[in-house]
């Protein structure tokens, strides 16, 4: 660690800083240790040497707006602390954070959250993932969430929300252990907290307790439906700028026999006229509905054959949009209708239709698993296995028991070409190779690397295991994922 003789030395160093540096209000320019709970002139010079100041979290109603006026043009680099405990921090923290936070706003500074794990640490009712999303609605509520979507397409989300208490891929569940890796957080869905006061007839939620598509969550719609409507929800809205031909578009639905589910596209022209299209396998069930004029076309999807046979429970399905380089896509809505039978109606079936029956409602419970959007002639080009250089590192063998060892590793991968690989994420799993060959080799899964490197930690290993197979499956930034006997290897023997 550095050390400093003097004050002077000390801002001298940070003036020589070639990268972010963020200075918290604790320590004065004298050397004393002196909270100030504001940017003035006992912190600015450290600030004026900064890229920022977090502002200790017990300040009074009045100080965000005298350290705006400190900052100046950089009163966005002053972020006022707030701490969700409550620790003497203005408005109490906990559920009334908003409090603080519509303040700063007002004010128009930023703001530093300290501990938002106390909804964890505390056991908020009635559940984690309830209560999570209740207090981050608060603070959608107060400053909304602006969201970065790609402004071309591949689009890609499987609503990862990087935790989980299973893992799935393409269907099938690969790890029945809960974890947690932020970095596989795929892009999110706009969904609304509507309170504990408010249970609407449908919601739309993020599911952890089903089996997912991908990942480690589904988005969900449930609750009940009149026989004669529509639900709708965004997703994401943005700007993707399309090209002259066609698109593909993949999702995967896992929906009780009654429920119908479907995604509809929502479009903008350069002369700022807008289009909608409606994409379902049953568009005769959708466009028999009273709210089907909502839509200016429709485009049949088809089921799509699964790479995993075993996956029961998920149907993927593929549509064919044709588009338009003078229009972008700026919105992708989930709709979920009742499935009926029978002809489309006509007008004169829709008057004479029964009242009573087109109000009564039904229980309704579909999930769409991820969402892939691509051009029609852009698919992603994996490399083979001979193209991948493998390499073990650190390897670390100890005893575990009589009968097995813990192993130890960093695994690297990089391409024996001069292209660079441009891959969203790499799936890693390992089989153990044991003397008998017509017995099939258990394959586990490890984890999830967004960098070419992954560690392995005491990974257990049963003295009849001849040797062990690391494979490292290349995920494209469309969802697709390369077939896992074309997927690079590291073989690696065990020590006796």
């Amino acid at each position: 660690m550095t050390g400093f003789t003097c004050e002077t030395c000390f801002m001298n160093y940070l003036a020589s800083l070639t990268w972010p540096y963020y200075r918290y209000d604790a320590i004065t320019v004298g050397g004393d240790l002196d909270w100030q709970d504001k940017l003035n002139e006992h912190n600015k010079p450290f600030f004026d040497l900064c890229d920022g100041l977090f502002v200790n979290y017990t300040w009074k109603e009045k100080y965000p707006r005298d350290s705006a006026a400190a900052a100046g043009d950089r009163k966005y680099d002053v972020y006022m602390g707030i701490d969700v405990f409550g620790r003497n921090t203005f408005g109490g923290g906990k559920w009334n954070t908003n409090v603080a936070l519509d303040l700063l706003k007002k004010d128009d500074v930023s703001t530093a959250i300290f501990a938002p794990g106390w909804i964890y640490e505390t056991k908020q009712q009635p559940d984690f993932q309830s209560a999570q999303n209740r207090w981050w609605g608060l603070v959608e509520k107060s400053w909304d969430v602006p969201r970065s979507y790609p402004k071309r397409l591949p689009f890609y989300s499987d609503f990862d929300q990087g935790h989980g208490y299973k893992v799935s891929s393409e269907g099938l569940q690969i790890s029945g252990d809960p974890w947690n890796n932020i970095s596989c957080q795929s892009f999110q869905p706009m969904l609304k907290y509507t309170g504990d006061e408010v249970q609407p007839p449908v919601r739309t939620s993020i599911n952890f307790k089903d089996d997912p598509y991908s990942g480690g969550d589904c988005v969900t719609v449930q609750g009940s439906l009149r026989q004669n409507a529509i639900f709708s929800e965004q997703l994401f809205n943005g700007g993707l700028s399309m090209e002259d031909g066609y698109v593909h578009l993949f999702y995967s639905v896992n929906a009780e026999a009654n429920s119908d589910l479907g995604l509809s596209l929502d479009f903008s022209s350069r002369n700022k006229e807008n289009t909608s299209i409606l994409i379902a396998e049953d568009i005769v069930t959708f466009s028999r509905k009273k709210q089907h004029r909502l839509y200016s076309s429709y485009v049949q999807s088809d089921k799509v054959e699964p790479h995993a046979p075993d996956n029961q429970n998920w149907v993927i399905y593929r549509a064919t949009v044709q588009s338009s380089a003078s229009y972008t896509l700026i919105g992708i809505n989930i709709v979920c209708t009742l499935k009926t039978s029978g002809k489309i109606n006509s007008e004169a079936d829709e008057d004479e239709s029964s009242e009573e029956d087109a109000n009564r409602s039904w229980p309704y419970h579909a999930s769409l698993g991820h969402i892939s959007i691509r051009n029609m002639d852009e698919n992603t080009q994996f490399p083979s296995a001979e193209s991948w250089v493998t390499e073990g590192k650190y390897i670390s063998w100890s005893n575990n028991s009589n009968t097995s060892k813990l192993l130890s590793l960093k695994i690297s991968w990089k391409l024996n070409t001069s292209h660079q690989a441009s891959f969203m994420k790499y799936n890693i799993y390992v089989e153990k190779l044991i003397a008998d060959s017509s017995a099939k080799a258990s394959r586990s899964f490890l984890g999830v690397a967004t960098v070419e490197a992954f560690y392995v930690s005491d990974l257990q290993v049963p003295d009849e295991v001849t040797s062990l197979k690391f494979i490292i499956q290349a995920c494209g930034r469309d969802g697709s994922r390369q077939g896992l006997e074309e997927c690079p290897k590291l073989f690696l023997v065990p020590v006796e």
